[in-house]
């Protein structure tokens, strides 16, 4: 018969233990266990029959490359690696109202329009609320079949009948198992719940898509180990004060992590973004201090973007510093490197730092238009609107090559600027001109000399 049992769990990696701990032995995080209670089924069900398997040598193994195929929207594609990975688990999280389930019902409506079967289980909304969305959408001519559930057993017997091509659940924290007796959402459940949708996907062989909420801190609701269960992790981001979206990959066993897709919500849903780079650069200010355009690059994309900075004497013993859309340590270390190899008096101004559009950029290709962005505000100086500017900027207030610089100068030359300042290490290994200028600076003194003379 079996007993009831109850256990810890860490929320954050998953770490179980009989009795309450201050600190997590796994992930070394405080206040991360909640209790739970457990089923232990007795000795007497467990199977006395064990088949061992014997190690092959990796020499023998046929290595075939993974079965995909394209789900109808390019920037879902490109973020997934190259279209959808039959057989896989992917965990789609975002905040509430982001669009998850609006890109993944188009991603259905175009599946489905191929020809394929795809089963949509949803256990927050009714049939009727899908329906309504999907009108908006456009025109379904496939197979799209629609359930309302929550029991995973259930959910089990219909994919098992059905033999869908691709499944989504909306949403996991809503699942449940009967032989958990916990809520919904707890980490028991959310644990077992992934843990048999990972096993009908490798066992039938269907690609199953999960919708997870985030919590305030930006993170997937529930235990880390889901995250390390799935076999890709896409994160849809965007403010809500922005009609944008970005869709990013933090994991993705088949493919690259480093791709982003670029949506823009609109009346009919998500429209893709083609041009990303003309999109963040909408109504940029023409003539005015403090306003660089950077190139940066998003996986294999080059994306321009405008780096904004107001420097101002401060009216406090403590001058306020502010980053947004970059790294505010990192913005701290380049006005000190400015204060000691430059001489420019910086500790007693406020200085505030934006990456305008809301995108958040960490790549080191951003130090040298934040910097030069800093220095233009502080001398008052405008950069023509025609410049744009990469590079790495160190301690000693060296300019350091970067990667993929020629996607970098073809990108701006495609939105039409005419000078383009990056490191002399990467000028000299340019092949190609792009019909641009390319000026090769060695040190931040050579920047202040070219652009504030």
């Amino acid at each position: 018969m079996a007993k009831n049992k109850t256990m810890f769990f860490c929320k954050e990696c998953g770490y179980e233990t009989a009795k309450w701990l201050g600190q997590c032995p796994g992930c070394k995080l405080w206040d991360t266990f909640v209790e739970e209670p457990v089923v232990k089924k007795s000795s007497g069900s467990i199977s006395k029959i064990r088949v061992s398997r014997e190690p092959e040598l990796i020499s023998q193994i046929k290595a075939e490359r993974e079965e995909r195929f394209l789900c109808g929207i390019e920037e879902l594609d490109r973020v997934l690696g190259g279209g959808i990975v039959s057989s896989s688990l992917v965990l789609v999280g975002g905040d509430p109202g982001i669009g998850k389930s609006t890109l993944l019902l188009q991603m259905c409506r175009e599946i489905v329009n191929k020809h394929r079967k795809v089963l949509y289980i949803s256990g927050e909304e009714s049939l009727q609320q899908i329906k309504m969305r999907a009108e908006r959408l456009g025109v379904f001519n496939g197979e799209l079949l629609l359930l309302c559930e929550t029991n995973l057993d259930l959910i089990e017997d219909t994919i098992n009948k059905h033999k869908p091509d691709l499944v989504v659940i909306d949403s996991i924290q809503t699942m449940f198992k009967d032989e958990i007796s916990s809520a919904p959402g707890s980490v028991g459940q959310v644990r077992e719940a992934t843990g048999t949708l990972m096993r009908i996907a490798k066992g039938i062989g269907v690609t199953i898509f999960i919708i997870g909420h985030v919590t305030k801190e930006g993170v997937v609701a529930g235990p880390r180990v889901l995250e390390h269960m799935v076999d890709t992790v896409l994160y849809f981001e965007g403010e809500n004060h922005a009609s944008y979206r970005v869709l990013r990959a933090v994991k993705n066993r088949f493919g690259s992590t480093n791709e982003i897709g670029v949506f823009e919500m609109c009346g009919n849903g998500l429209v893709e973004v083609k041009n990303p780079s003309e999109f963040m650069l909408k109504g940029r200010p023409e003539g005015e201090p403090g306003s660089v355009v950077a190139a940066s690059i998003e996986g294999t994309r080059p994306l321009l973007v405008e780096v904004q900075a107001l420097v101002c004497r401060t009216n406090f013993n403590m001058p306020r510093r502010t980053a947004a859309g970059t790294d505010y340590n990192r913005v701290n270390l380049l006005m000190a490197v400015l204060e000691k190899r430059l001489g420019i008096q910086l500790s007693d101004c406020d200085a505030y730092v934006n990456v305008a559009g809301g995108m958040r950029i960490t790549e080191p290709a951003l130090d040298l238009a934040i910097l030069t962005a800093i220095l233009s505000s502080y001398r008052n100086r405008p950069l023509s609107d025609k410049t744009i500017l990469f590079g790495e900027v160190g301690l000693t207030g060296e300019i350091r090559a970067v990667n993929m610089a020629e996607q970098r100068v073809l990108e701006a030359a495609k939105m039409g600027f005419d000078l383009c300042i990056m490191p002399q290490a990467n000028k000299e290994h340019m092949k190609t001109q792009g019909g641009i200028k390319q000026i090769g600076v060695r040190n931040i003194q050579e920047v202040m000399d070219l652009l504030m003379r």
